[in-house]
């Protein structure tokens, strides 16, 4: 971690430093991992993370900066922001995952879109299940049957995400198939993520039919 230009002390974040009070403005524009110091990985600690979060926070916080003047108020929203935006990233697995598979030269999402073959088989069933129930009126056996496939997805999620971490701990090289296939699995996430959404919302509207 770089030292602080006003007084040397060791830097918690690159935003501000501990030891003086000072807001500080990067030369560049900091990964979401530099801004809460930390080394790239996928493997985070939350409650770690959420510690350096609340300790940078007290540290650029507008309030504590609003008497030095408009232009050190306007500093302090800016550092506040980026590490909000630095934590609701790192803090998420599958968008600490996507960010890193990105930033490595692996695939965006539009440049592969397929998903693992075992997991093609899987959702075929998955989507007649979703089919029928969107089909079916509110209390049928096919909108009852929704509870036990959400419960299903949310076990694959749990599933995806483990293989996230073996494709991803260690980080691979800059460039590997391995990243690939690590865009496979995230785009595995994502479908389970919208298919899930689209339960809840059809539970919902069996929680509150609308009158005839």
């Amino acid at each position: 971690m770089a030292a602080c230009t006003n007084c040397g002390a060791e830097l918690e974040t690159p935003l501000a430093c501990g030891a003086c009070g000072k807001l500080l403005e990067p030369a560049r524009e900091l990964t979401p991992f530099e801004t809460l110091g930390l080394e790239p990985s996928f493997e985070l600690d939350a409650r770690e993370l959420r510690r350096r979060l609340l300790r940078a926070s007290r540290l650029v916080h507008p309030d504590f900066h609003g008497s030095s003047g408009a232009g050190e108020r306007e500093a302090a929203e800016r550092a506040s922001a980026r590490l909000n935006s630095a934590h609701e990233l790192l803090a998420d697995p599958a968008a600490r995952a996507d960010w890193l598979v990105r930033t490595l030269g692996g695939p965006s999402e539009s440049e592969q879109r397929q998903m693992p073959q075992a997991f093609l088989m899987e959702v075929l069933e998955w989507n007649e299940t979703l089919d029928a129930a969107r089909e079916a009126a509110p209390g049928s056996p096919e909108r009852a049957a929704l509870a036990g496939l959400a419960t299903n997805l949310r076990e694959q999620r749990e599933d995806v995400l483990a293989g996230l971490a073996r494709l991803l701990v260690p980080l691979p090289p800059k460039g590997s198939p391995t990243l690939s296939r690590a865009r496979a699995q995230l785009n595995a996430l994502r479908y389970l993520a919208t298919t899930l959404a689209q339960i809840d919302a059809l539970a919902l509207e069996q929680a509150s039919p609308h009158e005839a």
